[in-house]
C-alpha cells in the first residue's frame, strides 16, 4: 500500500488516537492508517484488524488524501423529520388541548386520530408506528386510561343500579 506521511507527527498522532479511542470502528480506522504508513500490505492489515479490504483501503486512502482529520468521525445527522421541529410544539399543544369538533366526536385522541390530524392540519403523512414514535419523542403517552364520555352522569348510573330489577330469582 503506497501511503506517505502528510506531516511529521502523523504516525504518532494516529497511534495515540488508536490507544485512547473507545469506539472500535474509529480505533480501527486510526490503526489501519497507521499500519499503512508503516508500510504494511493491505492483506496483513486486514488480518491484524479483522476488517475487510474495502475498510482498510478506504481509511488508509482517506488519510492519504485528507490527513489525520479525514479519519475523524463525523456527526451523522440522519434523515430529517417529516414534521418540522418548529411545528412540534404546535402539535403538542393541539394534542394536549384534546379533541375538537373536527375530530368526528371522539372522546380522546388515539394514534389513528393523531395520524389524521397530522395529515389534515400539518400536511404530513406518518405511518401509525411513526406517529407513536413522534409522540414518544414529544413526551406524550399513547396509552391513556379509559375516558369518560361527555354525556356520562355518575348520579344517573348509581340511581339505575339501585332501582334495577334483579335478573335472577335465586
Amino acid at each position: 500500500m503506497h501511503v506517505k506521511k502528510r506531516n511529521a507527527g502523523d504516525l504518532q498522532e494516529l497511534k495515540a488516537r488508536a490507544r485512547s479511542e473507545t469506539r472500535a470502528k474509529q480505533r480501527d480506522r486510526c490503526r489501519a492508517a497507521a499500519l499503512a504508513l508503516e508500510g504494511c500490505k493491505t492483506e496483513s492489515i486486514m488480518e491484524m484488524l479483522g476488517r475487510s479490504k474495502n475498510f482498510v483501503q478506504r481509511w488508509s486512502y482517506a488519510y492519504r488524501d485528507g490527513g489525520v482529520e479525514a479519519i475523524a468521525a463525523k456527526r451523522q445527522t440522519g434523515r430529517p423529520t417529516k414534521l418540522p421541529r418548529q411545528k412540534e410544539s404546535h402539535l403538542t399543544q393541539r394534542i394536549l388541548a384534546g379533541p375538537t369538533e373536527a375530530d368526528n366526536g371522539v372522546c380522546v385522541l388515539r394514534g389513528k386520530d393523531v395520524q389524521q390530524i397530522l395529515e389534515k392540519e400539518f400536511g404530513v403523512q406518518y405511518t401509525l408506528f411513526g406517529v407513536y414514535d413522534l409522540m414518544h419523542r414529544l413526551g406524550l403517552s399513547c396509552l391513556k386510561p379509559r375516558p369518560r364520555h361527555r354525556k356520562n352522569d355518575p348520579e344517573t348510573m348509581q340511581k339505575w343500579l339501585e332501582q334495577a330489577p334483579l335478573l335472577s330469582s335465586t
